[in-house]
């Protein structure tokens, strides 16, 4: 139907070390090929966005989504590349924006970042960071992280990370906006948080679906 926003179907995977039919473990280099084909497979049969987790667990193979796209842009030529998510809370954004501004490069404009603030807690000790200032750290990163996409150089004042003065960000991307989704596991307050700084949302649906059509409502309002 003309004038509707089309529907676009992807693969997600966080990368997880599965066992194989006989029980037997698989290591990460035997996931990472996994991963690896399975972008090649989707983008030739048509999909519209491959998106990789990250992960700081022994469980998972992927703790670096970019760096893993980098690879799948090589062997792909249509297909869209996302993370799903970058840990943001845990991330510097300063670093998180280069990364994925080098991925648009290689990929020639496919590039998305989706931020989050993950399900696992493993990367806060990891990188330093104080548990208690969950929230503080995403909010703090995503203005940051926002104000980079849309300014160069940047001038920044924030909580959690040292100051930025004509801050020069490099290199930018293709994409004249770099495409920044939230992603939301059901929390409400993630939902209005999106809809008001008027990001595109993910819906992580990890239960029963029904629960997560307020949350879609929700964030509509929100944005509106």
């Amino acid at each position: 139907m003309s004038g509707t926003t089309p529907f676009e179907i992807g693969i997600f995977t966080f990368g997880d070390l599965t066992r194989s039919a006989k029980g037997k473990p698989m290591d990460a280099a035997a996931r990472t090929r996994d991963i690896l084909e399975w972008a090649r497979v989707a983008d030739e049969a048509g999909l519209d966005v491959f998106g990789v987790g990250e992960n700081h667990r022994e469980d998972f193979a992927v703790s670096s989504p970019p760096a893993l796209l980098a690879a799948a842009a090589a062997q792909t030529k249509r297909i869209r590349l996302t993370s799903t998510v970058t840990v943001l809370s845990s991330a510097d954004p300063v670093r998180v924006f280069e990364d994925f501004a080098t991925l648009d490069l290689i990929s020639a404009g496919r590039a998305e970042i989706t931020v989050g603030r993950g399900a696992y807690l493993e990367s806060f000790p990891l990188f330093g960071q104080q548990l208690e200032r969950y929230d503080e750290y995403f909010e703090d990163r995503l203005e940051l992280l926002l104000r980079i996409r849309d300014e160069n150089p940047v001038t920044w004042n924030g909580t959690t990370r040292p100051p930025l003065r004509d801050g020069g960000i490099w290199p930018r991307p293709v994409q004249a906006v770099l495409p920044i989704w939230a992603a939301v596991g059901g929390t409400p307050a993630s939902a209005v948080r999106a809809g008001k700084l008027g990001l595109p949302l993910y819906l992580a649906i990890l239960g029963g679906p029904e629960r997560f059509a307020p949350l879609a409502e929700l964030y509509r309002h929100s944005a509106a």
